[in-house]
């Protein structure tokens, strides 16, 4: 039986940008952004786990009821690669990164990747824009070990491009791999843009 990937979701970081406001709990159709996005990623069927500060308890309120696995990241000051290395302890299989503050990724999209990797499980995925990548990454399993000894606030970028020969673009709707969404002036040329949200 082949396991599904874990999906980690990348949520602890200090939205500095956002002048005292937190990108993770912004309103998208009513709901905050964390809530929706580790809900759409639920849906998918796969394990959830979300990496949170330890001193941001509203997020971890936003996710009551939701079938994933809260995961503290004590140093998440020291950067991204913190948030990695808690959120993948113990697991050995694929991992699919995906930050928490992409408004436009959905179920159906995160699906399409899991489904890339059943067809070629040791490809290095990544959603694109057409040809611009972005996010989220499914690591296949036998990288993953690299993810461990990430270090700073580069992210998985060293282990991406270690494995650029086996990197496979994914193609999603529109610019859903590459908007992310940082300061408030952000999150308003997003909604002006969408009514609907």
């Amino acid at each position: 039986m082949t396991h599904l990937p874990l999906i980690l979701i990348l949520a602890a970081g200090a939205a500095s940008r956002m002048r005292g406001g937190d990108k993770m709990l912004e309103q998208v159709a009513g709901v905050p952004q964390l809530r929706r996005i580790v809900n759409a990623a639920c849906a998918t069927g796969a394990p959830v786990r979300v990496a949170l500060p330890p001193d941001r308890p509203l997020r971890a309120a936003a996710l009551t009821g939701l079938a994933c696995e809260q995961v503290l990241v004590a140093n998440a000051s020291a950067g991204m690669s913190a948030s990695i290395c808690a959120g993948i302890a113990g697991w050995t299989g694929a991992v699919m990164i995906l930050p928490a503050d992409m408004p436009d990724l959905d179920t159906p999209m995160l699906q399409r990747m899991l489904a890339c990797h059943r067809q070629d499980p040791r490809a290095l995925l990544r959603g694109s824009s057409g040809a611009e990548p972005g996010h989220p990454v499914l690591f296949p399993a036998d990288l993953v070990p690299a993810l461990r000894d990430l270090q700073g606030d580069a992210g998985a970028r060293p282990v991406v491009q270690a494995a650029h020969n086996r990197l496979r673009l994914v193609p999603l709707p529109d610019r859903a791999a590459l908007t992310d969404l940082d300061t408030p002036e952000d999150w308003a040329a997003w909604r002006a843009a969408r009514p609907e949200a």
